[in-house]
């Protein structure tokens, strides 16, 4: 029986499954800080259009509302200013609902990139002084 050039095909095979293995460590961390950095952006661009509230009319009927062009552009102009964008924006009474999609280009799987979304939302409050 001969046995040669076994060890080289379990080597090869070897090789391969913990390419594959590190692909997803390394590709999975990516998508995970992909995600995480879409929600703080998401996040942090809701409560910056969270801040555009409708003084007039707050004080005149107390209703807590925003106006919804303002809010749009300061998600924006916040997301802008670190080069991004939102994949949209929805202003609701005293709510802001921003989803935020980054894609990510893999390093050692060949799946092709991966776009991964968080969407948060911010409420605008008042406080006495």
């Amino acid at each position: 029986m001969n046995e040669r050039g076994a060890v080289s095909t379990f080597l090869a095979v070897i090789a391969l499954a913990l390419l594959m293995a590190a692909g997803l460590a390394i590709d999975g961390g990516r998508k995970v800080n992909a995600l995480r950095e879409a929600s703080h952006l998401a996040d942090n661009a809701a409560r910056a259009g969270a801040q555009a509230v409708d003084l007039d009319t707050l004080r005149t009927t107390s209703d807590l509302q925003l106006h919804a062009d303002q809010a749009a552009r300061q998600v924006d102009e916040y997301l802008t200013s670190l080069g991004y964008t939102a994949a949209e924006v929805t202003v609701t009474g005293d709510r802001v609902t921003v989803t935020v999609a980054l894609t990510v280009d893999p390093v050692l799987l060949p799946t092709g990139p991966i776009t991964v979304t968080a969407t948060e939302t911010a409420a605008a409050i008042t406080q006495e002084p």
